[in-house]
């Protein structure tokens, strides 16, 4: 199913304009979706001391799906973080991950994607493209994802789930608080791999 498929567009003047042919299964789709909390975890793992990886997640999130079956390329995403919820498993990482040094929570309690355009990928792949906001610096992420399906859920909720990852250097974010080893590198790795698995619940219309 083409999710957020792009219609074609003439290639000159005179050929005549395509005709979108839209899936009626997607368009059933259409519609504004929040983010389940409960079922929706956004991840992350980091390089920690050049031999092993330090991963945790965010426990407090929030966001909305706004997505248009007849023009799937017009679907939107916009997804709020909390920052200070971050959870390694260790309260005292975590600790050092909210201050000055890293989050800068008391600054900058948010950490915000807003989407500004996606594409099919082939099957049930896309590649979205946003704004991502951390540390009050903006620049654009690339995240990748597989639309997992539709279902009604047995309270009568409609449901979409995506699952997918990103990476990014966090030093392009302002986050470059470092140590260096005795043996040589660095105590933590630049790039950061982002791990997110979504399930979003239909909204009904406002009147």
């Amino acid at each position: 199913m083409a999710l957020f498929g792009r219609r074609s567009s003439p290639t000159s003047d005179t050929q005549a304009p395509a005709t979108a042919t839209v899936d009626p299964e997607l368009a059933a789709l259409s519609g504004t979706y929040v983010l389940d909390p409960a079922h929706t975890e956004i991840g992350f793992s980091v390089r920690h001391a050049m031999v092993t990886n330090v991963r945790g997640h965010f426990g407090e999130h929030e966001g909305t799906l706004v997505i248009d079956g007849a023009d799937p390329a017009n679907s939107t995403a916009l997804i709020e973080v909390s920052m200070a919820s971050v959870d390694t498993g260790a309260p005292d990482r975590d600790g050092h991950l909210r201050t000055g040094d890293f989050f800068d929570v008391e600054n900058f309690p948010t950490m915000t994607f807003r989407s500004t355009h996606a594409e099919e990928r082939g099957g049930d792949a896309y590649r979205v493209v946003g704004d991502l906001t951390i540390k009050g610096v903006t620049r654009p992420l690339t995240i990748d994802l597989e639309f997992n399906g539709s279902a009604t859920d047995p309270f009568g909720n409609q449901r979409i789930g995506f699952e997918g990852t990103a990476e990014l250097l966090r030093s392009d974010w302002g986050l470059t608080y470092n140590a260096a080893l005795e043996t040589g590198g660095v105590l933590v790795g630049d790039k950061v791999k982002l791990v997110f698995d979504i399930s979003a619940i239909r909204q009904a219309p406002t009147a």
